[in-house]
């Protein structure tokens, strides 16, 4: 930590967090930015002590863990972490004195956005959901402007950029060659309609069971074909149907996300702000369910605005079984042309520049 970085990226937590944050920071290096002068700031806990090293990037990682929506007794050491992340980062903004600051929400947003505001460092935030974290919605009243993913964020001085994606995900081709090659390094028929599923890297227990109950009822059917990413977390327990003449593969955790979204006809997943922004860059037309209980129940509102722009059907989680996600995915398996129609709405509300918007924010402010 020295004063040669003189942009600090904050937040992470999650690789939902983490994943635009080294997007950010490679369109600041692909814009003239020294990449030894950026500095990551994560959470110890978080997946961002692993991912950004990945990406070539220098991180320091602060002590303690988020703060839960309820009275429990971690609550306490929480608060006490944070007071010692909050020391933390007042050090590292008084010796680093960086041009500009970026939040990404997460944990480690927090202290960071706070040292910033005390020592005048110019703050920016980045908002990937339709209805912002706590910690973006505390870091954006000092911040220059809010970098949002979707129209009508209510975040203060907001500008719309879009949420920033992985590389990989831009270079999608879902070209007739471009499916067909992803299809074959899938395993998948090239003559099925093929629905990718995904809960996110741990998983979703009751998207799981229903995508399983699914299979089983649909095992005598020779124009689907299914690839399911179970999650990490309920892999060990979770029991595929018996095999019949539907082709269903189910991964514990799927490391080519690009490829199932290059061959998807259909998704069927949470309505997390990185999975929206996947769908809409890629343009896969989807069925979104989103977590209930989320913070601020935001992935609703993010799968709302997705089904507002016709590119998704919505589907609550309490009414998640396998018999209702046949009934919602039956009148697209036998309409090419809706899918097409939710396919172009989709790209509408992608952002394959978003990356670069926020970069420019990010350096617009930096003066």
């Amino acid at each position: 930590m020295t004063a040669k970085h003189r942009f600090l990226l904050a937040g992470g937590g999650t690789a939902g967090h983490t994943v635009p944050a080294i997007a950010v920071g490679r369109a600041l290096v692909a814009a003239g930015v020294d990449p030894d002068s950026i500095l990551f700031v994560g959470a110890r806990r978080g997946s961002e002590g692993r991912l950004v090293p990945e990406a070539g990037f220098a991180i320091t990682l602060l002590p303690g863990r988020g703060i839960q929506r309820r009275l429990t007794p971690a609550n306490v050491g929480a608060v006490g972490g944070l007071a010692v992340a909050l020391v933390q980062a007042l050090g590292l903004v008084l010796r680093t004195r960086p041009r500009a600051v970026l939040s990404v929400g997460g944990y480690a947003g927090v202290p960071v956005a706070l040292a910033a505001a005390l020592f005048r460092r110019r703050l920016v935030v980045a908002e990937a959901n339709a209805v912002p974290g706590a910690a973006n919605r505390l870091a954006a009243r000092f911040a220059r402007a809010a970098a949002v993913s979707f129209l009508g964020t209510p975040l203060p001085r907001a500008v719309l950029t879009g949420n920033p994606v992985r590389a990989e995900v831009l270079a999608v081709d879902r070209s007739p060659a471009g499916r067909a090659a992803a299809k074959a390094a899938l395993g998948l028929p090239l003559e099925r309609v093929v629905i990718g599923v995904s809960g996110g890297s741990l998983g979703a227990r009751r998207l799981n069971g229903a995508v399983r109950d699914l299979a089983e009822a649909w095992s005598e059917r020779t124009d689907v074909a299914i690839h399911h990413a179970v999650g990490r977390r309920d892999w060990s327990s979770f029991t595929s149907p018996a095999p019949g003449r539907l082709h269903y593969r189910a991964v514990e955790y799927e490391d080519r996300m690009d490829l199932v979204l290059t061959a998807a006809d259909l998704w069927v997943g949470r309505a997390g702000g990185s999975t929206c922004a996947e769908l809409g860059v890629a343009g896969v037309p989807a069925v979104l369910v989103p977590l209930p209980g989320a913070p601020g129940d935001h992935q609703t509102a993010n799968a709302r605005a997705m089904a507002s722009a016709g590119a998704a059907v919505v589907l609550a989680d309490a009414d998640c079984t396998g018999a209702r996600l046949a009934e919602v995915l039956e009148p697209l398996l036998v309409d090419a042309d809706r899918r097409e129609a939710m396919a172009s709405a989709a790209r509408t509300t992608g952002h394959p520049d978003a990356a670069e918007r926020v970069a420019a924010l990010l350096l617009e402010h930096a003066g």
